[in-house]
This record gives structure tokens, sequence and C-alpha cells, in this order.
């Protein structure tokens, strides 16, 4: 579980990754390529080529934990510059109604 600390980060890579990569790779990655300790508890976030998919990768305090999450139907709208990513931005992102896959796999 990622616990929600008042202090907590999210780190966003602005280049894709290859989603075959583990949690080992990725952790390798965070730290050196984005130049961060992949234990210090805050969150890094990957993202696919075509934006449909997210890992999140963390450290829970006892383990890491990786979360995989992808679309069905459109894309993640992540913004990787700082300066375009206000609050305001994120306050006005609401849920979209998704419909269920018929088939699983």
């Amino acid at each position: 579980m990622i616990a929600l600390r008042s202090d907590l980060k999210v780190v966003l890579a602005a280049q894709p990754v290859d989603f075959r990569k583990s949690v080992h790779t990725l952790s390798a990655l965070v730290s050196e390529a984005l130049r961060a300790n992949p234990y210090c508890g805050d969150v890094f976030v990957f993202r696919s080529k075509h934006m449909d998919r997210v890992k999140l990768l963390a450290w829970d305090g006892s383990g890491m934990v990786l979360v995989t999450k992808w679309l069905h139907q459109g894309r993640f709208n992540l913004a990787a510059d700082p300066q375009r990513c206000g609050a305001s931005e994120w306050t006005r992102v609401s849920p979209k109604p998704v419909k269920q896959p018929a088939v699983v796999g």
C-alpha cells in the first residue's frame, strides 16, 4: 500500500519506458536516470509510448510496490513539464464512466 503523507512526492519520468521492465529494472532506472533514491518512499510514475499505460513504483517500508494500469480507451493526461501542470489543471480532472471489458486477458 502506498501511504499518503504530507511530504509525499510523485515523480513523473518524462520519457516513455518499455513496459516489459521489471521492478528491479525500474528501480535501477530511478537511481541512474532520475538520480533519485527508489527506497525513499516517493512514488515514481512511468508511462508507455502511447500514453495508455502507467506504472507506479514506490517503496512502502517493507518492499517495493509496482502498480500497473492500462486504459482500454483513451490516454492518460500527464504533463511532464511542471510549468504546464498547475494545481488547477489537476483539480479539473474527473473520472469518466468506463465500460468493463467483456473478455479477460
